[in-house]
C-alpha cells in the first residue's frame, strides 16, 4: 500500500455490474471509462481518479488528474492545431447556486468544437446553455466589432457561424 498524505481523501470504488441489470458487457471498456473518467478529472478540478481493471494481467491503470480542471481539456483539444491565442479564454461565474466555467481558444481551422456539460454530464444535443453561450458569444463580438469601428454602420451583423468558426470552448455549468 502506496503513503498517502494526510490532506488526501482516498476512496475506491469497486464497480462489478450486475449481469442482470447490464445485459452488455461490451459496453464497459477500459477505454471507454478512461474516456469518461478522464472528462471527470477535467470538469472537477483538483480531483484525482485512478482507473485500474484487476481482473485481467498484466493490471491496466490509468490516473486522470487536472490542477487547471478544463483549461487543460482545452489545450489538449486543440493541441495539433494552430492556436490563433497560446493562453484559452477562461470565464468562471456564480449567481446564487449556480456555477458556469467557460474555456474557449481559437484556431486557424473551419469547424467550431463546442463541448457542453450540465452537472459533469455531457450534453453532446446543446441545452438551453449552449444556446446561449452562442447568442451571447457572436453579441459580443458584433458589439466589441461596432464599438471599435472593425465593422461600418450599414454592415449587416457577424453571423454566428462566422464568430464560431475555429472555436474550440468547454461549457461546465453545475447548478443544484
Amino acid at each position: 500500500r502506496q503513503c498517502i498524505p494526510q490532506n488526501r481523501l482516498v476512496t475506491p470504488l469497486p464497480f462489478c455490474p450486475v449481469p442482470t441489470l447490464f445485459t452488455i458487457p461490451s459496453c464497459f471498456t477500459f477505454a471507454r471509462l478512461a474516456r469518461r473518467l478522464r472528462s471527470l478529472a477535467f470538469l472537477n478540478p483538483g480531483l484525482e481518479i485512478i482507473l485500474q481493471h484487476v481482473r485481467t494481467e498484466p493490471i491496466p491503470k490509468e490516473t486522470f488528474f487536472y490542477k487547471h480542471g478544463i483549461e487543460e481539456f482545452v489545450k489538449q483539444l486543440g493541441e495539433n492545431k494552430n492556436v490563433i491565442h497560446p493562453k484559452p479564454v477562461v470565464i468562471s461565474r456564480q449567481r446564487d447556486e449556480v456555477f458556469v466555467d467557460v474555456v474557449l481558444q481559437y484556431n486557424d481551422s473551419y469547424t467550431d468544437q463546442i463541448l457542453p456539460f450540465a452537472n459533469s454530464i455531457p450534453n453532446p444535443d446543446g441545452g438551453t446553455h449552449l444556446t446561449g453561450f452562442r447568442t451571447a458569444l457572436t453579441k459580443a463580438v458584433n458589439q466589441y466589432a461596432k464599438a471599435n469601428s472593425l465593422v461600418q454602420e450599414k454592415d449587416p451583423a457577424i453571423p454566428g457561424d462566422d464568430v464560431r468558426e475555429g472555436l474550440v470552448c468547454v461549457l461546465s455549468l453545475k447548478l443544484p
